[in-house]
């Protein structure tokens, strides 16, 4: 028992069992694994089309250290004329996700996605807004400059007296 506790505890309780003859039901297989422990659950997957199961089947237990007594003692051991494979249940991989393959529905990363869509319109509204901001003040900017060149040249105008006079007379005419 140390040493099972020094790999650290497997905390899998779910048994795939393949290697079923087509005769096997959940009930015999319910009954071929009830000496190892409590069994929360039997499943045997079927066939779409044929409907019957698909040579393979899944044993829940209750408690880990049963599970485990069944691997040990069922696996290669024969049922109905056929061996036995007992292995620890795989995560059931559901097609979908953001990687491809995924441990859970395609659905269940919709919150993340719409929070990511939300984000993404907040940045490129603030872009959008900085851009604005930017060219507003370069219009200001561009507008300031030219008044102040035009502030130059009535004040150069006004200052010469050259031209003040061909003004006058120009407007004495």
């Amino acid at each position: 028992m140390q040493m099972a506790q020094a790999l650290g505890p497997n905390p899998k309780t779910t048994l795939y069992v393949g290697g079923l003859e087509e005769n096997v039901t959940e009930a015999i297989l319910h009954a071929a694994f009830i000496p190892f422990g409590d069994i929360k659950d039997v499943t045997t997957p079927l066939d779409q089309s044929t409907q019957k199961h698909r040579g393979f089947g899944f044993v829940t237990y209750l408690e880990k250290e049963d599970a485990t007594a069944a691997m040990d003692n069922m696996h290669n051991a024969e049922l109905y004329g056929r061996v036995l494979t007992v292995n620890y249940a795989q995560p059931i991989r559901i097609k979908g996700g953001e990687q491809g393959w995924a441990s859970q529905p395609l659905w269940a990363d919709a919150d993340t996605w719409f929070e990511r869509q939300q984000q993404e319109a907040e940045i490129q509204r603030l872009q959008a807004e900085q851009l604005a901001s930017a060219r507003a003040a370069e219009e200001e900017q561009r507008k300031k400059a030219m008044q102040e060149k035009a502030g130059e040249t009535e004040e150069t105008e006004a200052e010469d007296p050259m031209a003040k006079a061909e003004a006058e007379l120009n407007g004495n005419s």
